[in-house]
């Protein structure tokens, strides 16, 4: 079989940090630098292209280079682990927990502008826990996220410039407003249905075993790699104004069903190109 998947999109970097969350967390686990070229191609990136993301992960403190004589090879960093450890249990959180009912929290803050880079990670992580900006500097989340709030201010030292509400929207104003505001749910449901057209025939085990050990390999990592973007857009809404819980539903369950069929080819394939034995004796 040829299987194809959709690489449209994909940042190099971000790419091989999914990579790296996948197959490589042992600590001090360490790939090659040549295989780790190898994958990025196989994925649909030049060698420099591979080799620039990979060198400026270093420079981000995302990875760590190190040299056995003549060979070149990649390592986490603390930095890293953390980011991946903390992104694990959203991704594998994600649409499996009820929300308490009727806890909205809302974020105000006022981080000055020379604080940007603050602001920024602020801004990204926010969204990963699943709020939504209502206005500048006003944010919104469908559930009770005040202690993930909290560590993150306390984690990026400017607590001093936010604000934090926790409570129940009116049980007679349904929030259609503030949502359509907030998140563009139309644009969520689009890319559940592209998803679950793209990999749901994976579910099957005849379509499994007509992938080679490479289309395994590409399959489960495009796999992890979409779905981690998922909790950036859905605000997991309660019952009463959710339109997306059978979608979510069906993206959930295709995800968990192929992602752990093809760990063993996948995780194989990875294995023989960037960390093969013959290095070992290197």
């Amino acid at each position: 079989m040829s299987a194809s998947f959709d690489t449209g999109g994909l940042q190099p970097q971000d790419l091989v940090l999914t990579i790296f969350g996948a197959y490589v967390r042992e600590p001090g686990e360490m790939v090659w630098s040549g295989g780790m070229v190898e994958i990025l191609e196989c994925l649909g990136f030049t060698t420099a292209a591979a080799r620039a993301a990979l060198s400026r992960l270093v420079i981000r403190d995302l990875l760590a280079r190190r040299r056995r004589g003549r060979l070149v090879f990649y390592s986490l960093t603390e930095r890293a682990d953390a980011l991946l450890a903390d992104g694990d249990r959203r991704i594998f959180s994600f649409a499996r927990t009820n929300p308490a009912v009727d806890a909205w929290t809302v974020l105000w803050h006022a981080i000055p502008e020379d604080r940007r880079v603050e602001r920024s990670r602020f801004a990204a992580r926010l969204r990963f826990v699943g709020f939504g900006s209502v206005q500048d500097a006003t944010w919104v989340a469908a559930r009770d996220r005040e202690q993930e709030v909290r560590l993150l201010l306390r984690e990026l030292d400017i607590e001093q410039y936010a604000s934090v509400l926790v409570g129940r929207m009116s049980r007679g104003l349904p929030p259609v407003a503030l949502v359509k505001q907030a998140w563009r749910l139309d644009t969520v449901r689009e890319r559940y249905e592209a998803f679950v057209a793209e990999y749901g025939p994976l579910r099957t085990p005849r379509a499994r075993r007509a992938l080679d050990p490479r289309e395994s390999f590409m399959a489960r990592t495009l796999l992890l790699h979409r779905f981690r973007g998922f909790p950036f857009m859905d605000p997991e809404l309660p019952a009463t104004a959710d339109p997306l819980k059978e979608a979510r539903t069906d993206v959930v369950a295709t995800f968990d069903s192929v992602y752990a069929a093809l760990e063993e080819p996948a995780t194989a394939y990875f294995r023989t190109i960037a960390q093969p034995e013959s290095l070992d004796a290197s």
